[in-house]
């Protein structure tokens, strides 16, 4: 198996982003069969479709490589880079505008929620990204792509253009490009502000006191805890019994999620208890878990050398898998190159 998968670089990451995409990326590093191979970048190259701060999207990228080594993304078992670093992403979007059709991208759901209404006002990046989407996994000849519901329709249409492709301008014994199947990974927690159980944890939220975020120490992250929104009665003994109680039932999710128990099992114990006894056990789980990974990124931001030479020679690595499939690529178009 050969897995591909991008992350947007947003910075300032919070406790959602560590149980969603990032701890996936890490089982999928340490679990795969023996022989797989991971390649993870960061999609800075994405990022510039939707208005964007430089300074920004600068300082995202670099936080968002440092939050996924500290979390356990191991640079010298995965191949860990940001797109800028290598051209051949942009080089094979290009080539394969030929191959996509207008059509194909005018169905994609995110497109059509992004851009809205202003359609004539987005970008040609916003609208053309998804086949960005498809040189990024194509490149590498991925086999399986991890997609979540939000990003089928994508593969889909990577799938799509490979096949084309291969139909066009390939012999069917030789195709340019393997065709990838998706990953689904194991069901991400949903992790809700500590202040509306009913709102998605997010950096966008203007109240710090919504989220846990990745730098935070162990006092911050204990008063957050104490402080985070609950009510009055006592947690059940069955998960039925939260249903009403999005707050509740947001920190029972979170304690499950982080100590690898279901939310059942988490009553169990803590059932007929009430917030009093159970937010210092989340708190202390929680530093627990975020405390070494805390240390260790605010280590890595402080030494911009070490993270700077961590993603140049993941880049490396990655362009020099990406030659191949480019040179092919090339010469399946008929495109003079020097002697090729």
């Amino acid at each position: 198996m050969r897995v591909v998968s991008g992350i947007q670089p947003t910075g300032n990451l919070h406790l959602g982003n560590y149980l969603g995409a990032i701890r996936n990326w890490v089982r999928m590093q340490d679990e795969l069969p023996k022989g797989s191979e991971c390649l993870f970048f960061l999609a800075d190259m994405h990022a510039i479709s939707m208005p964007h701060d430089p300074a920004t999207l600068h300082r995202g990228t670099l936080e968002m490589a440092a939050a996924l080594i500290a979390c356990g993304i191991d640079p010298a078992r995965s191949v860990l880079f940001n797109q800028a670093q290598v051209p051949q992403h942009a080089e094979l979007q290009w080539l394969l505008t030929g191959t996509a059709r207008m059509g194909w991208l005018n169905r994609m759901t995110q497109w059509k929620d992004k851009a809205g209404k202003n359609r004539e006002g987005a970008s040609v990046a916003l609208f053309a990204y998804p086949v960005l989407q498809a040189a990024d996994v194509l490149l590498y000849q991925a086999t399986h792509v991890p997609v979540g519901d939000d990003q089928k329709q994508h593969l889909e249409l990577a799938r799509d253009i490979a096949q084309k492709f291969n139909n066009d301008f390939c012999d069917e014994e030789s195709p340019v490009f393997t065709l990838p199947d998706p990953y689904i990974p194991p069901q991400a927690a949903r992790i809700m502000s500590l202040r509306d159980g009913s709102k998605k944890m997010s950096k966008s939220d203007p109240s710090e006191m919504s989220r846990i975020e990745l730098a935070d120490d162990a006092d911050t992250i204990m008063k957050k805890v104490k402080k985070a929104k609950s009510d009055p009665d006592p947690l059940p003994s069955e998960m039925a019994g939260l249903e009403g109680r999005p707050e509740a039932l947001n920190l029972v999710t979170i304690y499950a999620a982080l100590a690898g128990q279901s939310g059942e099992e988490v009553l169990a114990t803590y059932g007929g208890q009430g917030f009093g006894a159970f937010k210092p056990a989340l708190g202390e789980l929680l530093v627990d878990t975020l405390a070494p990974i805390s240390s260790r990124f605010r280590e890595l931001l402080g030494d911009r050398e070490a993270l700077d030479a961590i993603l140049a020679r993941g880049a490396a690595m990655a362009r020099e898998q990406a030659v191949p499939t480019l040179a092919a690529t090339y010469k399946a178009l008929g495109l003079v190159r020097g002697g090729a």
